[in-house]
């Protein structure tokens, strides 16, 4: 029997793609998938709970909870034990997460509960696929040393790390809302067929979240 496939959705892929009216080609890429997309208690909470009460983003949060309804992004089906684990294994991902770096001997904040619950699940289900659009997040899990120079830089200071935490964090393979998007675009998923679709989609995940350089954009169209 083949092992359940898992994708674990942190909160914003799921808001960039709403903001890009590019829900149904989240949906068109649940069906290619032959798995689940899940999420936690804590991204339903910042995609739908608590933007369904402001104006502004009331919109977004209705078009995801449609999704949700639907079945096409769900709770992971946990036992009540796992429940457990879940909230101790988040806490201790917070913990060695913001306690990983320091500045003139204070900690450095660097993720969240969301994004620490995403963390968390993915070591329950042992699957390792996150999404995750955030860079901080996605340098911790893929090079915290380079994460540590990147704050040295922007912070201007010096930067001390507890480099034997760094391969805490290893294991996860961290995909973002534009690699989807280059996916459904090689699955000839997008009902707009016109060649800029592709450049447009990326550009507008860019500007709305997605750590993403010009010059990987510029790789993928080529690819």
């Amino acid at each position: 029997m083949n092992p359940k496939k898992y994708l674990i959705f942190d909160s914003g892929p799921l808001i960039n793609f709403a903001m890009n009216g590019c829900l149904d080609i989240l949906e068109k890429l649940k069906k290619e998938f032959n798995g689940e997309f899940l999420i936690t208690k804590e991204v339903i909470e910042e995609i739908i709970e608590t933007p369904i009460t402001i104006k502004r983003f009331e919109l977004e949060a209705l078009q995801l909870k449609s999704l949700y309804d639907r079945g096409v992004i769900k709770l992971a089906d946990l036992t009540p034990q796992q429940v457990d684990e879940l909230k101790i294994k988040r806490e201790e991902i917070t913990a060695t997460a913001n306690y990983m770096f320091n500045k003139k001997k204070k900690p450095i904040f660097l993720i969240g509960k969301g994004e620490a619950a995403v963390l968390a699940l993915s070591k329950i289900l042992n699957s390792p696929h996150v999404v995750i659009d955030e860079r901080t997040a996605r340098m911790l899990c893929e090079n915290p040393e380079n994460l540590r120079k990147l704050l040295e830089k922007k912070l201007h200071t010096q930067i001390r790390a507890r480099k034997e935490n760094y391969s805490y964090f290893k294991g996860y393979k961290v995909i973002r809302s534009t690699e989807l998007a280059y996916i459904a675009h090689k699955k000839n998923l997008f009902e707009i067929k016109d060649p800029r679709v592709l450049e447009a989609t990326l550009y507008g995940l860019k500007y709305n979240g997605c750590s993403i350089s010009e010059t990987e954009i510029e790789e993928m169209k080529n690819l």
